[in-house]
């Protein structure tokens, strides 16, 4: 496993710049700063889409903000100096936008919005002054777009339009006829053949032209330097539905495509994406898996080939760490990407020999997004455990903070020390964690402890801001959060110990973490609190199983018997990856099922999770409820009606963490 934040092949001497070593702002001298409540997630405020101006003046962003009153969320565009200064509002409230741009000539700063009851379009803020103009016309609306170097054109997304005949009924529903092998997404609904192609748009005529076809998705658009091709990613083979195969394809934004002007760059059997154009138009670099039979288990790789394909060549292998948002530097020879690695997430850079890896900014810091211009300047969203995501701008290490979004929140509230751990699991492998004490922590005490457990499987905790254990360690909780055999920041083969043995070595991971607490005099062992959602609720159905420790669980949007779920939520390529079909190998699907062992259960379990969600089906949520109420267990099942696997709805965001509260403060407590 490398290279890890303490032992690496590469050199790594770059040190964290004094900006980034303490992101959080401190605590003014406000006599009385509060806990943090359940009502507070509304007045956090979430930065992301950090875009950096042609000239390097400017730089736009969005700031999402929820409010419980009227129970919506608003996301508007902002923007701020390079030198810093107040940041200033570019849409207005009562109409969200998204997807910031700025033309390559400087004239226009672009986002998405639905204005008017309309579909989602391109409009653009013309910087010599006056409102916002609608520049698309698309009848089905836009998903994403991107301004050609030469500005004189825009790639656009667009999805398929519904055929006249359903346009023109009325209001009567229409049964779903179905005929594809992945028939259903979470929040999409049933899935027919309509599909999502590139267009190009005319800026000086307005005309339209669409440049791909086919039973395809085409997503993730890029542009040449000289604007005459588009790279795209899609998968183009026979049936896309039975593999998870991406390819960089490469298309002339000129003329349409004619069933065989396409240009495959590359020929991988596994996923390519994020494709980005060196600046003289020779190379493609872009995030690759290698190892596609592995589905969720693998390492996302960063590739290079020439733009006319033939040698794809894979950077990272040595590296073993996922890595994403690739770009070339004004150089033509580094590529800069997000590393995540070890509970942190840095900006990292690598030449195109796959030599000289350096991480540019790293830290206990966890970077989510950067936007580079042509002369090398950085404009990133960086965050750590006591700092929500702000935007950050500099050249190379030496960056500064420009937004302070949250300061007077943090200003005004007490937070959860956060302590970093490593500790051994069973058998002896390094673990991970989080700790979260509350408040006014005093060593001479043991508190209430309780175990989080993330979602993915592979995903991570990491230097981020987490509300939800800063909320539980405001009311008096230790918090423990692990990457257990999983995860994703320790690479491959640590995330693949899952595979098809779930519920195995992730319990022990996790179960160690909890013994640690314990054993640094934080934890009571007597009252003991686990759950999770998504993932998170699926291992704590195995806690709760296989441990009797606990005194109370929460487990939210999980599983538990899956051969259940085979036709009903959409994981059925990688199910059929890792078990098997389940008429041919049934007891891959019943091995690792925790509902075969609920007799074993005597934590007092609350049950939650999503009416609509076809990710991870309320049914499991169902069959989990009833089988512990059969056995005369305290339980209860909360469904959110219209909500799929994450819950959006303000009223029933702050309705779960009353729940959270309550559960937790009367079995743990």
């Amino acid at each position: 496993m490398m290279p890890c934040k303490r032992c690496s092949r590469f050199s790594i001497f770059l040190v964290l710049p004094l900006a980034l070593v303490s992101l959080s702002t401190q605590l003014s001298a406000q006599e009385n700063p509060s806990l943090i409540t359940a009502e507070d997630f509304f007045d956090l405020q979430q930065v992301g889409n950090p875009v950096l101006s042609p000239d390097g003046d400017w730089v736009a962003y969005t700031v999402r903000q929820t409010s419980l009153e009227d129970d919506s969320a608003e996301t508007r565009v902002w923007m701020v100096s390079t030198e810093g200064g107040e940041p200033l509002p570019m849409t207005g409230v009562g109409a969200s936008a998204s997807d910031p741009a700025w033309s390559p000539d400087g004239r226009y700063l672009t986002f998405l919005a639905s204005r008017n009851d309309g579909q989602t379009q391109v409009w653009g803020l013309d910087r010599r002054g006056g409102e916002a103009s609608q520049l698309t016309e698309i009848e089905q609306g836009v998903s994403a777009y991107s301004w050609s170097p030469d500005a004189s054109k825009l790639a656009l997304l667009i999805r398929d339009p519904e055929p006249e005949n359903e346009e023109e009924a009325d209001d009567k529903p229409e049964p779903w006829v179905i005929d594809r092998l992945q028939f259903k997404r979470d929040s999409a609904g049933y899935l027919d053949r309509r599909r999502t192609h590139l267009y190009v748009q005319d800026m000086a005529s307005g005309e339209v032209t669409q440049l791909t076809s086919g039973d395809y998705d085409d997503s993730q658009a890029a542009w040449s330097p000289d604007s005459t091709l588009l790279a795209f990613s899609s998968n183009r083979t026979e049936e896309p539905d039975a593999n998870s195969n991406r390819d960089i394809w490469v298309v002339s934004a000129g003329s349409p495509d004619a069933g065989g002007t396409l240009l495959q760059v590359t020929t991988n059997p596994g996923s390519d994406s994020s494709p980005a154009w060196s600046p003289d138009g020779d190379f493609i670099t872009y995030v690759t898996v290698t190892e596609p039979d592995l589905i969720w288990y693998a390492t996302g790789h960063l590739g290079i080939s020439p733009a006319t394909g033939g040698s794809a060549r894979v950077l990272t292998l040595r590296l073993d760490r996922n890595v994403g948002s690739p770009q070339f530097a004004p150089n033509g020879d580094d590529i800069f990407f997000i590393l995540e690695d070890s509970g942190e997430r840095h900006l990292a850079s690598i030449d195109s020999s796959g030599e000289g890896f350096e991480r540019v900014i790293e830290g206990n810091i966890s970077l989510r997004d950067f936007s580079m211009n042509a002369d090398g300047d950085v404009a990133a969203l960086i965050g750590d455990a006591t700092q929500p995501t702000e935007v950050f701008f500099g050249a190379g290490r030496n960056l500064h903070q420009l937004t302070f979004t949250n300061r007077e929140f943090l200003d005004s509230r007490q937070l959860a020390e956060v302590e970093n751990v490593l500790f051994e699991s069973a058998d002896g492998t390094e673990i991970e964690g989080f700790i979260y004490k509350p408040p006014g922590f005093n060593e001479n005490f043991r508190y209430p402890t309780l175990l989080r457990i993330h979602g993915g499987p592979v995903s991570q905790y990491d230097f981020n801001f987490n509300f939800d254990a800063q909320l539980f360690a405001a009311n008096g909780y230790v918090v423990v959060m692990t990457n257990p055999r999983g995860s994703s920041g320790y690479g491959q083969d640590f995330s693949r110990q899952l595979w098809a043995a779930w519920g195995v070595k992730d319990f022990e991971d996790i179960m160690a973490g909890v013994d640690y607490a314990i054993d640094a005099g934080y934890a009571d062992p007597a009252r003991l609190g686990v759950g999770g959602w998504s993932y998170g609720g699926i291992l704590t159905n195995y806690v709760i199983t296989k441990s009797d420790r606990f005194a109370g669980a929460i487990t939210g949007a999980s599983e538990v018997l899956y051969r259940s779920n085979y036709g009903h939520d959409h994981y059925q390529l990688q199910w059929e990856k890792e078990l098997g079909l389940p008429w041919e190998t049934p007891e891959n699907w019943e091995r690792i099922s925790p509902f075969n062992d609920v007799a074993n259960v005597v934590t007092p379990t609350l049950i939650m999770g999503g009416e609509h969600d076809w990710n991870v089906p309320i049914l499991n949520s169902e069959q989990l409820y009833q089988a512990l109420k059969r056995l005369g267990l305290d339980t209860q099942l909360v469904v959110y009606p219209d909500e799929h696997h994450g819950i959006r709805r303000p009223s029933f965001v702050l309705d779960r963490y009353e729940r959270y509260l309550d559960w937790y403060d009367r079995h743990v407590k």
